[in-house]
């Protein structure tokens, strides 16, 4: 109970303790704890689970308040006339970068939080756009979510459009404030790890992936190389790559905030040999902004 108190206290949870209420999210995080214990106990693994934010959810919980909003969601939304492109087809003699991460080169706003909306894909879609941006015009600007979610387009600024967590009415008085413009979305060709490697290698890619496992829902850090399928069923963004201890991986951002997984990033292994989906199928439906270097303005 000390532990769970504390973890509380970390969060800034409170919980409504009638009906028993303190005491049913007890016993999950007691038996997310026990799970994390078991896990981690494995020689050799080459990741870390840990009492994150949903340390007192149920795997059935998390899984229904966190996911469900893919990629296939945003395709629908907001890319209705879009084809695969040869553009980062990879070509035998193509040099690419041993890593990427594109936070360092100031193309990646700091960890955002969803809430329990499944607004994830709206979350990928803003961060490319974000990426290309800051890429193209120098300027990284933090633009709205909740804009895309309610009116199916994202032009302004977070601090004019600020997320709410549920799906709203389009305001359109505020399109005065426009800010970014992109000239198109392609996808990176599918299952190809070297074609997303190379999307990857020159702007931060929208990617969807299986997120349902138990591991992953407590992931805390290292390559995550764990049990996951190919129901892609949460939207996040793939933000560069790498290796670390030997495992290949690529690095993504998560919605989820900072008290998820590494600082709200997670690395997945890359270089996944066994499978052309990649994992925890990341290769399956990526896709990019594009934005022509010759615009004249950001918007």
């Amino acid at each position: 109970m000390t532990i769970y108190e504390g973890w509380l206290a970390k969060h800034n949870k409170g919980i409504n303790n009638e009906l028993g209420e303190k005491e049913k999210r007890f016993e999950i995080f007691k038996d997310n704890l026990r799970f994390i214990e078991e896990q981690n106990s494995v020689q050799n693994r080459t990741y870390k689970l840990g009492l994150n934010r949903f340390a007192d959810f149920t795997n059935e919980e998390y899984h229904n308040m966190y996911l469900g909003g893919t990629r296939t969601d945003a395709k629908r939304r907001v890319m209705k006339a879009k084809n695969t492109s040869r553009r980062y087809v990879f070509n035998v003699g193509d040099k690419l970068p041993e890593s990427v991460d594109w936070r360092l080169q100031g193309a990646v706003i700091p960890v955002k939080d969803q809430g329990s909306c499944g607004s994830c894909w709206a979350f990928s879609t803003v961060a490319t756009v974000e990426g290309i941006n800051k890429i193209v015009t120098g300027e990284l600007v933090s633009l709205s979510e909740q804009e895309l979610v309610d009116c199916d387009r994202v032009y302004n600024e977070e601090q004019d459009y600020p997320y709410q967590g549920f799906n709203g009415k389009c305001e359109p008085t505020r399109e005065n404030a426009k800010v970014v413009r992109i000239d198109g979305y392609e996808d990176v060709p599918p299952f190809d790890e070297k074609a997303l490697k190379k999307a990857v290698a020159h702007q931060p890619v929208s990617v969807a992936i299986e997120a349902t496992g138990r591991a992953l829902q407590l992931y805390q850090s290292g390559v995550f190389t764990g049990e996951c399928g190919t129901s892609l069923d949460h939207a996040v963004v793939a933000v560069g790559y790498g290796t670390e201890n030997g495992v290949d991986y690529w690095l993504v951002r998560n919605s989820w905030g900072a008290t998820w997984g590494e600082n709200g990033y997670i690395k997945i292994e890359r270089n996944v040999a066994s499978t052309y989906t990649g994992k925890c199928g990341i290769t399956m439906e990526a896709s990019y902004p594009i934005k022509n270097y010759n615009s004249a303005k950001p918007y």
